[in-house]
């Protein structure tokens, strides 16, 4: 958010949130101790799941995001402005109301998923929803096309659990890359690779997929763990 970049982020069902109308009051004056110095959030916080079933059912829309192999993909969703509970922690254990954001929530047969997303205030469902499953299914798809995610053949769950952690830092750092790009701030080229040759500039090398699946497939070897 410091950086002004938008955001679409899964959150736990248990996360505290306020609405967006709270207000901080002063601390009432103590008689005895030292005087209280934090202020008072005029309402409590609650749960993302109990501020999703407080709202009425009208709030709940179908909304298709896009078109998948078998049809189109849809789900019911409510989206309303909150204020997280991530603000400076009181001595309760409570935190104090942060930056304003929509809390979204996707409803189930079994299940409902909750996501904040720093969206603007106008802006429609259709949007923040579409942010949201673009966020996941993307960088998925692009993990399995680019880096080889689908390409481990293992049968325990360190094996699995090292192949999915190198294929994320391969993606985190070609989206690093990518940004830097986008931004118009070149890449670092000092630089070395893993060997005594010099990096190739993925930002500009049409191979650095392939580069970034080699160098996985060499860290991948049997024995060998990282740090």
């Amino acid at each position: 958010m410091e950086r002004g970049l938008t955001y679409a982020a899964g959150i736990l069902s248990t996360q505290h949130v306020y609405p967006t109308d709270v207000s901080l009051e002063p601390p009432s004056r103590r008689t005895r101790g030292r005087p209280a110095t934090n202020p008072v959030p005029s309402v409590e916080s609650r749960s993302a799941a109990d501020f999703i079933a407080a709202l009425p059912e009208k709030s709940f829309q179908r909304v298709s995001w896009r078109a998948g192999t078998k049809g189109a993909m849809r789900g019911d969703f409510a989206a309303v402005r909150v204020r997280v509970a991530d603000g400076p922690a009181l001595r309760t254990g409570r935190h104090l109301p942060g930056a304003e954001v929509w809390l979204v929530c996707e409803r189930r047969s079994n299940e409902r998923k909750f996501h904040v997303t720093n969206h603007p205030a106008e802006a429609p469902l259709i949007e923040l929803v579409a942010a949201i499953k673009a966020r996941c299914e993307q960088g998925h798809q692009q993990m399995k096309e680019e880096l080889g995610l689908d390409h481990c053949e293992c049968r325990n769950w360190h094996a699995l659990h090292h192949h999915v952690l190198l294929t994320m830092i391969a993606f985190c750092f070609l989206q690093h890359l990518r940004l830097r790009e986008k931004n118009g701030r070149p890449v670092d080229q000092s630089r070395t690779a893993l060997s005594s040759d010099a990096a190739p500039d993925p930002a500009t090398s049409g191979t650095s997929a392939q580069t970034l699946r080699q160098t996985l497939s060499t860290l991948s070897m049997p024995g060998l763990l990282l740090a």
